[in-house]
């Protein structure tokens, strides 16, 4: 998704909510306009006023565009503009509500102006405008003002309090205008951001599979090794040991199958093929050597607890790996996210599973930088059909715990 650029953007027009939301202001505005010129009037007759229904019908030329001014807010700001003053030379009693909606006119326009330069422009001539009709009504009726002091007050309370007026209603306008274009850029670099992440956890899980795929290899090779051996010990001795050559068939034909099965599960671990990813080549890592992953751990700083539950059984090497790996990424992520201080292993052997459980007394939060590590932990237990949960534990810290599935005595 490419980034706005700031300079050339432009702000959406209203939706269809927004738009009817508008035609109710405006029409509420309007009948408060309305009961409004009937109470002024009920209060007296100041004099030279223009006849009841002129006087409505201003009212209603400065009100009931308002129900247009977010789709079309430079026209409604001049009709607004233009029907206020229009409507102050001919008398129009009612100024309260008017000059609010005055107000909103200008906001609308610096709010919602698609040009910002013609916004500009005639939010400054309708400003200028209304300083204009008020330097000629008070040099018109200065001579009814009375003393100086009198003169100055009224000056004081059209033109200071007026320009405070204009200027918070241009002023917010613009206000609001730059908070959408933030909001804006905002959205598009979190969507970026997002593409990011996600682009990025997909090459760690690309690169996950080509490593696990790596390992699987070398455990099939080796397979295939030791079926060669095992077949030529066969045919040396198929003449004169029977026996020896039938132990060497039965070793062939388990190899075979392991091969065949770590094949499968290495051709599924490639089903999206991205490049290599160098990694820490750890030779012969297994449940063996994950005693080896403690002790660094101990090393560090932590206390560790590390126990082996049920008797241990041979294992498919590339199964073996996978639980070495997991312990090591699982440890990782103690030592660098936890803030840890104790660290608790448990590996248990149960019927046709193994269960690898590791616990810290941390602070319980997820690995940070998106949880790379993780994903390299799903794709391993997946590859192996397992099942893996990982989370704040009950009692405090943090919890990773994979169980894999597996055939005793498929190994070779």
């Amino acid at each position: 998704m490419p980034s706005v650029n700031l300079d050339e953007w432009v702000r959406p027009g209203p939706t269809a909510a927004q738009r009817r939301t508008d035609v109710w202001i405006g029409l509420a505005v309007a009948a408060v306009a309305l009961a409004n010129l009937f109470l002024t009037r009920d209060l007296g007759d100041p004099g030279d006023v223009a006849p009841l229904p002129e006087q409505v019908a201003w009212v209603l030329a400065i009100t009931l565009p308002l129900t247009l001014r977010r789709a079309y807010p430079d026209v409604v700001a001049v009709l607004i503009g233009a029907a206020f003053i229009g409507g102050q030379f001919r008398g129009s009693q009612e100024q309260q509500v008017t000059i609010g909606a005055l107000f909103a006119a200008i906001y609308a326009l610096g709010a919602w102006g698609r040009d910002r330069d013609r916004a500009r422009i005639l939010r400054l001539g309708i400003i200028g405008a209304m300083f204009a009709w008020l330097v000629f009504g008070f040099v018109f009726l200065a001579g009814d003002f009375g003393g100086p002091a009198e003169k100055a007050s009224v000056a004081f309370n059209w033109f200071v309090v007026n320009a405070a007026f204009f200027a918070f209603g241009y002023l917010m306008g613009d206000a609001a205008w730059q908070h959408v274009r933030r909001s804006q850029a905002l959205e598009d670099q979190a969507a970026e951001l997002r593409i990011t992440q996600e682009a990025a956890a997909e090459r760690a899980v690309l690169g996950e599979r080509v490593r696990i795929a790596r390992e699987l290899h070398d455990v099939v090779a080796h397979h295939v090794s030791v079926m060669g051996i095992q077949a030529s010990a066969c045919r040396r001795a198929l003449d004169k040991d029977p026996d020896r050559a039938r132990v060497a068939l039965t070793a062939v034909e388990e190899g075979a199958r392991t091969a065949v099965d770590e094949l499968r599960r290495m051709l599924g671990a490639l089903r999206a093929g991205p490049a290599p990813v160098a990694e820490e080549v750890v030779p012969n890592a297994g449940v063996d050597r994950l005693e080896e992953i403690t002790d660094r751990a101990r090393e560090a700083g932590l206390t560790v607890r590390y126990a082996v539950y049920g008797d241990p059984v041979p294992l498919p090497e590339s199964l073996s790996q996978a639980v070495y790996r997991i312990l090591q990424e699982a440890v990782t992520n103690t030592l660098k996210h936890a803030h840890a201080r104790t660290l608790d292993v448990r590996v248990r052997y149960l019927s046709g599973e193994l269960e690898l459980d590791v616990t810290d007394d941390g602070r319980g939060g997820a690995p940070s930088a998106g949880g790379m590590g993780l994903v390299g932990m799903r794709e391993r237990v997946a590859v192996h059909d397992g099942a893996l949960e990982h989370g704040p534990h009950p009692g405090g810290g943090y919890r990773v715990r994979a169980r894999f599935p597996y055939q005793a005595g498929v190994t070779l």
